[in-house]
């Protein structure tokens, strides 16, 4: 079933995408900046159901860690697949920052930047040599991108940014049988940007035409279904995961 490498896998959506890969007999590799107990967990949850999984820190914001990043992967793949490649590649590392245009920082602005377009655009060169021909690649963008919300603008702008990337990402590697799209989600009950409070879900729950909130597991169901066969001829898209919020 191949081998995914998922970022910011020890929390939130990234958690319950390797779960979810995990489940469907793929290998995983999930990483996390500062919580390795959290993502020691997920691995051990997946261990304990059968699966195959390590856990390796990164620290998506550094782009100069990328080459020793990518070397611990060639380590881990040889030590738990004996394998030189990877199959799967889920960009979904990242936080939020609520703030109007007017009060974000230039260091604000530059740490989102950093983990939202820098990050993907050279992890994913850097990963580009060890991911096998006819993998896949899934890049986790927002419905900020198409529904305004005032206080997430640079978020929403590298997000959208990422988009674009993803289309560029689907031509470039189409010599190798790469497949890449992305997942925007709309409101999920995650840990992103502070959560939710009773009335913010509710306000949120009455835009959508479903009548919730997204569950971390409605993302991750799409993301697994994106890299199975099934969807082999979805190329270059940008597909909204959020219940019909604000139509």
């Amino acid at each position: 079933m191949g081998i995914a490498i998922i970022t910011g896998g020890s929390r939130g959506i990234g958690t319950t995408t390797a779960l979810a890969c995990a489940q469907r007999g793929m290998g995983v590799i999930l990483t996390y900046n500062s919580n390795p107990e959290s993502a020691n967990d997920v691995v051990d949850t997946i261990v304990e159901g059968g699966g195959r999984a390590v856990a390796l820190k990164l620290d998506v914001a550094d782009s100069s860690s990328f080459p020793a990043f990518s070397d611990a992967v060639r380590g881990a793949l040889l030590a738990t697949w004996n394998s030189t490649h990877f199959d799967y590649l889920v960009n979904n590392a990242g936080y939020g920052l609520f703030s109007p245009i007017a009060a974000v920082t230039e260091a604000q602005f530059d740490g989102l930047f950093n983990v939202h377009l820098k990050g993907p655009f050279f992890l994913t060169q850097a990963l580009l040599p060890l991911i096998a021909g006819g993998g896949q690649i899934v890049n986790l963008t927002s419905a900020t991108t198409r529904v305004t919300t005032s206080g997430v603008a640079p978020y929403a702008s590298f997000k959208g940014g990422l988009e674009v990337l993803t289309r560029y990402m689907a031509k470039e590697f189409g010599d190798r049988r790469i497949r890449v799209n992305a997942v925007s989600p709309g409101p999920i009950r995650t840990e992103l940007g502070g959560g939710l409070n009773d009335e913010f879900e509710a306000l949120l729950s009455a835009q959508t035409a479903l009548g919730r909130v997204g569950e971390p597991d409605d993302v991750a169901s799409a993301i697994v279904s994106l890299l199975s066969e099934d969807n082999r001829w979805i190329n270059a898209q940008s597909i909204e995961v959020a219940g019909g919020f604000a139509i």
